[in-house]
């Protein structure tokens, strides 16, 4: 069984950064696909960004230019380099590893205001 943890959410002014990370615990055997979603209060849950197992990026128009999703296999972290922060960007921001079960983390809060 394979457990993620998110971090590095928290309260930035529009226009900031914030980076992301997500690290995966226990029975990892395999390098999976892994990618970011975020949920926003009374929406649907968005793909935002996916890295391949060979680091292949892909993104969300909404965040393409912004966000950059990037691993370190050695250390089974995802992160999501996140610039020129939005108010719209507020929201839950959840990872998954891409598997014959995904994994889902319980998603870290970020929240933008001024």
């Amino acid at each position: 069984q394979v457990q993620l943890v998110e971090s590095g959410g928290g309260l930035v002014q529009p226009g900031g950064s914030l980076r992301l990370s997500c690290t995966a615990s226990g029975n990892i055997t395999t390098i999976n696909a892994m990618a970011w979603y975020r949920q926003a209060p009374g929406k649907q849950r968005e793909l935002l960004a996916t890295t391949s197992s060979t680091g292949n990026a892909n993104y969300a128009g909404s965040v393409k230019g912004r966000f950059t999703i990037s691993r370190d296999d050695a250390k089974n972290t995802v992160s999501l380099q996140m610039d020129g922060l939005k108010l719209e960007d507020t929201a839950v921001y959840i990872c998954r590893r891409f598997g014959a079960v995904d994994n889902w983390g319980q998603g870290t809060q970020v929240t933008v205001s001024s």
